[in-house]
């Protein structure tokens, strides 16, 4: 039965190509030996169906016969410069796989600024790579930010960008998503960390930042952002296509369970459309909500810029 389940999940993947080639190339067996085991004359070892359900993203949830039991993958732990760029290449890799842009949609539960904004080459970028490392570094404190250099594989991280770009996307969002960023200027500042010209140059980004999102708005008819008073936003992630889905939620900073589980999508696709319907839409709002809402964030930059 669930080898029969699981021929039919791959089947329902590849579409007309052929079955037995592609269980032959993946497993690295005859064609013989691949028909077999799609006429099920024989059985898939646990590590043959593990590398099928690995290759195919077949979530494995459906083979436990309990239904609120999930099988979960998780990222992997982010402690060093390299590691963090392995997260952002591994993100682009996900992305890659929904690329279909016409049928897929991402939404996003923006707790903080999405980090798919934060990584070019500006000086908030290099400001929210070097609060990271602060943060995630777990044997010493790092120097002063103007002193603060890293290795940057900028040509990635701008596919990466210009992909998220490109997609559907829907994000939600408050007046409180941008105050983690304000709160580690702040922080820094206070440490003597940040010298006053460079907090007026991440500051000066971050409003750009928020500009360019305002005029996507207006703009960009695969983006949408929703504005939620209601509910802690928390920087879960649900990317979806006619043919898969993954849904993330985080457990640490750049820490991710994710599961490819279609009931779980399902419920948290549920859980995305419900939310919007208790919030706002900045794209189909009139001109002066969506100002209240993006000058409520200027004037939160422009105080903090004042008070530094």
């Amino acid at each position: 039965m669930h080898q029969e389940a699981l021929l039919k999940e791959i089947r329902r993947k590849i579409g007309d190509r052929s079955l037995n080639d592609e269980i032959a190339n993946i497993l690295n067996i005859s064609y013989d030996a691949a028909h077999r085991r799609t006429s099920q004359k024989a059985k898939f070892s646990f590590e043959e169906a593990l590398e099928l359900a690995k290759y195919y993203q077949i979530s494995l949830d459906q083979f436990l016969g309990a239904e609120n039991q999930l099988v979960v993958k998780r990222t992997q732990p982010v402690k060093t410069t390299e590691d963090l760029l392995n997260y952002f290449e591994n993100s682009l890799k996900i992305l890659n796989v929904f690329q279909d842009i016409t049928h897929s949609k991402v939404y996003y539960s923006a707790k903080d600024i999405p980090f798919f904004y934060t990584i070019s080459d500006s000086v908030l970028s290099r400001f929210k790579f070097y609060v990271w490392m602060n943060l995630l570094n777990q044997d010493k404190f790092l120097s002063p930010f103007h002193e603060f250099n890293m290795q940057y594989h900028s040509v990635k991280n701008e596919m990466l960008k210009d992909l998220y770009d490109k997609q559907n996307v829907t994000e939600i969002w408050n007046d409180t998503t941008i105050l983690s960023a304000l709160r580690q200027i702040t922080f820094y500042s206070e440490m003597g960390l940040l010298r006053k010209n460079d907090i007026e140059l991440i500051l000066e980004d971050l409003k750009k930042l928020l500009m360019d999102l305002e005029n996507k708005t207006l703009e960009k008819s695969n983006f949408q952002i929703y504005i939620n008073d209601l509910v802690i936003l928390n920087n879960s992630i649900l990317f979806k296509n006619e043919q898969q889905c993954s849904f993330f939620i985080p457990f640490s900073m750049f820490g991710y369970m994710m599961t490819n589980d279609k009931i779980t999508c399902e419920d948290s696709l549920s859980y995305f459309e419900h939310q919007i319907k208790n919030s706002r839409s900045l794209n189909e709002s009139g001109n002066r909500e969506r100002k209240m809402f993006f000058n409520k964030m200027y004037e939160q930059i422009e105080n903090l810029n004042q008070k530094l």
